[in-house]
């Protein structure tokens, strides 16, 4: 048995990132996975990614992931007070990661596999197996989520983006949404998904931290 501790969308809030790993390992988990958007925008990203990082995790490239790393502030003209903010954040950013995290950060992979003695497969991405950048949400209908999912041959897809905890089955195919550490909708809210793998299935275990 295995049991994974499944979190998305923490952006850059490394306490309620404690609060959830406490409150993970008291119910205990064997490993971590963190579906992306990790650091931006924050109030502490560089300390985010030192926990995931002592925490081994597995992580996944969300879309503020890829952009921290693909995106110059130097080369953008922002043309509005909002922008500017932004644009100064993301610059902000890169001066407290340094070189070499940003292209850590490139350098991670849209999708994580992990076979399960069960003889079942997991998919652990930021938005969908056909594409990063689109979510799953719990709102879509199965046809929606069906053309998400594609032709993708993994027993269980884990996702996050939508910030909100679902679990639906379409098909063979379960789709757990995990939520979010750092901006769930609910304010003083985070949310956490346990997955404990046996060799008869997964069990899904979500749970919300207040913070």
């Amino acid at each position: 048995m295995i049991r994974f501790l499944c979190i998305s969308d923490i952006h850059g809030h490394a306490d309620a990132l404690r609060k959830v790993l406490a409150e993970g390992k008291s119910r205990g988990y064997d490993q971590l996975v963190a579906c992306g958007d990790h650091l931006f925008p924050g109030p502490a990203p560089l300390e985010t990614w030192k926990i995931l990082v002592a925490e081994k995790a597995i992580c996944v490239q969300g879309l503020t992931d890829a952009a921290v790393a693909q995106i110059d502030p130097t080369e953008l003209n922002p043309e509005t007070d909002d922008q500017q903010a932004r644009v100064d954040a993301l610059s902000q950013l890169h001066d407290e990661l340094g070189e070499l995290i940003v292209r850590r950060l490139a350098q991670l992979k849209t999708q994580a596999r992990l076979p399960l003695e069960s003889g079942h497969e997991i998919v652990f991405v930021h938005g969908s197996p056909v594409d990063p950048t689109e979510t799953m949400a719990v709102e879509m209908d199965d046809d929606e989520l069906c053309s998400l999912i594609g032709a993708d041959p993994a027993d269980m897809i884990v996702c996050g983006s939508s910030h909100v905890p679902f679990e639906r089955k379409i098909g063979e195919v379960s789709i757990v949404g995990v939520g979010s550490v750092g901006e769930a909708p609910t304010p003083g809210i985070a949310y956490a998904t346990i997955l404990e793998s046996t060799s008869l299935g997964v069990r899904v275990e979500q749970f919300e931290v207040e913070l």
